[in-house]
């Protein structure tokens, strides 16, 4: 059994990116499952003990219905002087497919930045390389399979780069992205996108797109370290590996230290979500050591998978298979099933 952390807050390495400023390499995630607004407090309370902590990187989407949570944590962690001031956080938050529309960009991030009581947020992702069809509502998280179109990338993408000339977000990027859809887009961005969001964990290892992010001076970002258990496209095959086990009890730590800094270890940003506040400090303490030559052997050696993403899927969508939201690129896995 691994020792919790400290009560003291701890110093999270930062990575500069493309544009805006460095990204803390350990965040905390805000999403529940089912996406419930009526969440937002249990959410306020975890940030605002995660800030403690000293986690200064936090992750929402217009889709969780965590924003206002977190815009009200943040203001009460300000107004209480844990942290002078809101600069001293780096927020990321993602445009939803249904808004992912040529002339709704600008909107959506307008909308977020007032749940968020913010006047910019560090990192403004698209969350999925498709959109869904245009609806009466604004804002609705409810995905229809068959409402599922192709993503006008050069032009939503256009209204992403006028976000970021107007100061609203300070870096743009993308999230779900392999790397032919990096290349397409890179072929008509004026502004680089800064970062690309996926999940990445010892199961997941994405080697291809971490290298080709690199080439091009683009920031991993894992999100599902720990395999997404819980969420909808993930599974706990990694947090019932027994290799994985092993190496946890051969370091003294948790399987879910060992994740994170295999994460870590290769250079990417890492995203956790846990609003229990000794896994929280557990899962900052991964600075401090590292993993052997043999550990990274046996993790290299793990068959490949990947996430559930079905939801992207449709016979009528742009995307008929999950091997096609990845244009193949994980080409050894099975798309693991929900549990």
């Amino acid at each position: 059994m691994a020792a919790s952390g400290t009560d003291q807050a701890v110093a999270v390495p930062a990575v500069p990116l493309s544009s805006g400023k460095p990204m803390p390499r350990v965040g905390m995630g805000t999403a529940s499952f089912p996406f419930e607004e009526r969440e937002g407090h249990v959410v306020r309370e975890a940030v605002l003990r995660a800030i403690d902590a000293g986690y200064r990187h936090f992750d929402t989407a217009a889709v969780y219905r965590s924003e206002r949570a977190l815009g009200d944590a943040v203001a009460e962690a300000v107004r209480t002087g844990t942290v002078a001031s809101r600069d001293d956080l780096y927020i990321t938050s993602k445009l939803w497919m249904a808004d992912a529309h040529p002339g709704h960009v600008l909107p959506a991030l307008n909308k977020t930045l007032q749940n968020l009581q913010m006047e910019y947020v560090d990192l403004y992702l698209i969350h999925n390389p498709v959109s869904l069809r245009l609806r009466p509502v604004a804002g609705d998280s409810v995905v229809e399979k068959a409402d599922l179109v192709a993503l006008d990338m050069k032009g939503v993408w256009e209204e992403m780069e006028e976000c970021h000339r107007r100061g609203l977000a300070k870096a743009i990027g993308v999230s779900n992205f392999s790397c032919k859809k990096l290349e397409h887009l890179l072929s008509f961005a004026i502004i680089c996108p800064a970062a690309n969001q996926v999940e990445v964990h010892p199961y997941c290892r994405q080697n291809k797109l971490r290298e080709f992010c690199k080439e091009k001076g683009i920031q991993l970002c894992g999100y599902s370290p720990l395999g997404g258990k819980g969420a909808p496209w993930g599974n706990n095959s990694v947090m019932d590996c027994p290799v994985l086990k092993q190496i946890a009890q051969d370091r003294g730590k948790t399987v879910a230290q060992v994740c994170m800094r295999w994460v870590y270890e290769q250079g990417d940003c890492v995203i956790t979500k846990t609003f229990n506040e000794q896994r929280m400090r557990e899962n900052l303490s991964i600075f401090n050591w590292e993993l052997t030559e043999e550990d990274c052997r046996k993790i290299s050696s793990l068959p490949e998978s990947r996430g559930n993403y079905d939801f992207l899927v449709h016979e009528s969508g742009p995307f008929k298979t999950v091997d096609e939201v990845w244009d193949g690129e994980i080409v050894a896995g099975q798309c693991n099933p929900k549990v």
